[in-house]
């Protein structure tokens, strides 16, 4: 079955209330009515697929080719998908491409300090776990594929809104620091220090502020250009890692100082954002 029998039919909505989220809905199903098969489409096709009039379909098409989500082929009128779609699918294969690469790595860390290793981004004002490689001991940190924990009072959460442009820490301020543990940091001035403190030292601790009797140490994973994308982090029960212990283990978990430089071997986080043999780098440890 190609996309053109998958898309159903639209009733059209007046445009008030719940018409312009129904507008969003029929821009989204223009874009998926075309295929590797009928790659352009015109106006007069689309409507009737769409069941929507071909004044409304027009005003759509015009309105995605503005924004580069379609291009109209000069020659024959019809639309085609736009070179902003290619843009956003890139950026999502790029965290497919860190996840995917990070596993054994993550294994790696794991393996090494007997302790659980995640790997997170950034979802709105939380934290998305995409990995957590489990200790297998009797104790420590639980985390599953798709979580999402406040990125505030998390470690992972903190690399990645130190790193993050201003407006993302202010969304998450908006939102409230609402403590999660007696130690969670709930002041918005201390946590602005706080992000201070981890651009300068290039990792950050979360010391039972997440949940009680845990500890976890982050560092950011970078791509080719340093733009930080996820966070690694190190996780485990405060009887087995100190804060001193954590601080230690941070330049090989990845941390890098602001403006800081590292041989790409000494270093394990940076490595999950480039182009590397898993196989020989896992090797070196």
């Amino acid at each position: 079955m190609n996309m053109r029998d998958a898309v159903p039919a639209v009733k059209e909505k007046p445009e008030s209330g719940s018409g312009r989220l129904s507008s969003v809905t029929s821009a989204l199903l223009v874009m998926k009515a075309f295929s590797a098969e009928e790659a352009e489409i015109g106006i007069s096709s689309l409507a009737k697929r769409l069941g929507l009039a071909k004044s409304t379909v027009h005003r759509l098409a015009v309105t995605l080719a503005a924004e580069g989500f379609l291009e109209q082929n000069p020659e024959t009128g019809r639309y085609r998908l736009g070179l902003s779609l290619f843009t956003l699918g890139a950026l999502a294969r790029r965290r497919m491409d860190v996840s995917n690469v990070s596993r054994p790595l993550l294994g790696v860390l794991r393996d090494k300090y007997q302790e659980a290793s995640t790997l997170a981004i950034l979802s709105g004002n939380s934290v998305m776990f995409l990995h957590n490689l489990e200790s297998g001991q009797a104790i420590g940190i639980r985390a599953h594929i798709g979580d999402l924990k406040p990125a505030f009072c998390t470690a992972e959460g903190r690399v990645l809104l130190a790193f993050s442009p201003p407006t993302v820490l202010a969304e998450v301020l908006k939102e409230g620091l609402s403590p999660r543990t007696a130690k969670t940091l709930t002041d918005a001035a201390a946590l602005k220090r706080v992000l201070d403190e981890v651009r300068m030292a290039g990792y950050a601790i979360d010391d039972e502020e997440s949940e009680d009797g845990m500890r976890c140490l982050a560092a950011p994973v970078r791509d080719i250009s340093g733009k930080v994308i996820a966070a690694v982090g190190l996780a485990g029960p405060t009887q087995r890692l100190t804060k001193k212990d954590l601080r230690a283990m941070a330049p090989l978990l990845g941390a890098v100082p602001e403006g800081g430089h590292g041989h790409p071997r000494e270093w394990l986080a940076p490595q999950l954002g480039g182009s590397f043999d898993a196989d020989r780098f896992a090797a070196q440890w």
